[in-house]
């Protein structure tokens, strides 16, 4: 220990160098310990800059192989979907066909069905019409009759006795009778 303890304290003792240069004495520049150290290093170090390298070159290697399988799926993957596409694409059109045919169909049936409709609300016009037109034909008919028939009855009042007049109601009552079950 005593020998490590000297050898540092012998560095510090050392005068530092006044100047900065090459030193061309190969004996104090010490290369045959380089060559020496490279040499080992070289021998040692060979093998294991080979695992390295080895060890690299496979990464390397099932990487490639990797991306080849990951490519060739993704290639897979990409036509089955470019199939799908075109299919997916003749269903459309077939759908926007089969639509147009739908939405023409659609419409004729519903133009028909309009015409319908209005033929219908036409007949019940007219025969609200005719109904109504009957209906005040045969309220004209009763005022028509009723006024003739207080004219008559104040011509017959002013020149028939009372007798006379009895029978004349009597009768006139059963004219009348005899129309309303007729007119019902």
């Amino acid at each position: 220990m005593k020998n490590v303890t000297d050898s540092f304290v012998f560095l510090g003792h050392w005068p530092s160098a006044g100047s900065f240069g090459f030193n061309t004495d190969i004996l104090a520049t010490n290369l045959i310990n380089l060559s020496v150290v490279l040499g080992v290093l070289i021998f040692f170090g060979k093998g294991v800059l080979s695992d390295l390298l080895d060890n690299r070159k496979q990464r390397i290697l099932n990487t490639i192989r990797n991306s080849e399988e990951l490519r060739g799926k993704a290639i897979e993957q990409l036509e089955k979907a470019r199939g799908r596409l075109t299919k997916v694409e003749m269903d459309a059109d077939q759908f926007r066909v089969n639509g147009y045919s739908e939405i023409e169909r659609e419409k004729l049936n519903l133009i028909n069905s309009t015409y319908k409709t209005l033929e219908q609300f036409e007949n019940y016009k007219n025969e609200t019409i005719q109904f109504e037109q009957q209906k005040a034909i045969n309220q004209i008919r009763q005022r028509v009759f009723q006024q003739a028939l207080q004219g008559a009855l104040g011509t017959l009042n002013s020149c028939l006795n009372n007798e006379l007049h009895l029978r004349t109601i009597n009768a006139n009552i059963g004219m009348f009778g005899a129309m309303n079950e007729i007119s019902d």
